[in-house]
């Protein structure tokens, strides 16, 4: 999905190493790699509240953005295809960026959106089991979808709705298995109840007895007067 977005680039200079990368985000900004488009690739640093208020958008990192490099004159469409977060804080630590040319198809993976209550739910007391969350398309950068949605109305138990049962256009090309399950009905999951046998075991066990103890208590009490 092409967006109105201008993400700002500067170009960086130098030893491309974790000290340097260190050093980049030291100045609040992340390192990042951009290629394609039979060009070289260049090493930048950009904002990361900007590349976060992009994946975060409802296109996500389909998003197609102006990418603007400091120094060069004209502008690249671009999009984000690889990232990585720092796993304690959960902050960007460097990202990807892919020239994209609008006039050639591209892969990507757009997610799938079950619309609708199914009849299996509604009636028959089950649960929808999403099994696919995303579908991979071949497409026009200009026609990439925010997501496919699919009525799951009529979805009823012993049915499974497949990738062939997705809304086709002629502007994608599915690249995923049409014969690969997307989400069915399945059965509520009873807790299980505990065995009676278990049961019965541990009431019959007995406890060690309250005399018991007090006998040990009195035979300690006991141990001085048999000195006298």
């Amino acid at each position: 999905m092409i967006s109105q977005e201008v993400v700002a680039a500067t170009a960086r200079e130098g030893k491309f190493n974790k000290n340097a990368a260190r050093r980049v985000r030291a100045k609040g900004k992340i390192p990042a790699v951009v290629y394609g488009a039979a060009e070289p690739s260049v090493a930048v640093e950009v904002d990361p509240k900007h590349i976060q208020k992009i994946l975060h958008s409802d296109s996500g990192h389909n998003s197609i953005f102006d990418l603007e490099i400091d120094g060069v004159t004209t502008k690249t469409k671009a999009m984000i295809v690889d990232w990585q977060y720092e796993p304690l804080k959960g902050l960007l630590l460097h990202i990807d960026l892919k020239r994209i040319a609008l006039d050639k198809p591209i892969r990507v993976e757009v997610p799938i959106q079950l619309v609708g209550t199914a009849v299996g739910v509604k009636t028959q007391g089950g649960i929808l089991d999403q099994v696919l969350r995303e579908i991979e398309i071949e497409c026009l950068p200009g026609d990439i979808p925010g997501h496919i949605d699919v009525d799951v109305t009529e979805l009823t138990f012993g049915t499974v709705l497949r990738v062939a049962d997705l809304p086709h256009s002629d502007k994608l090309k599915f690249l995923t298995d049409e014969d690969a399950a997307v989400a069915h009905i399945t059965a509520v999951k009873e807790e299980a109840a505990p065995a009676v046998d278990a049961v019965a075991a541990a009431a019959a066990t007995p406890s060690e007895p309250e005399v018991a103890k007090k006998g040990k208590l009195e035979t300690a009490e006991a141990a001085p007067s048999a000195k006298k």
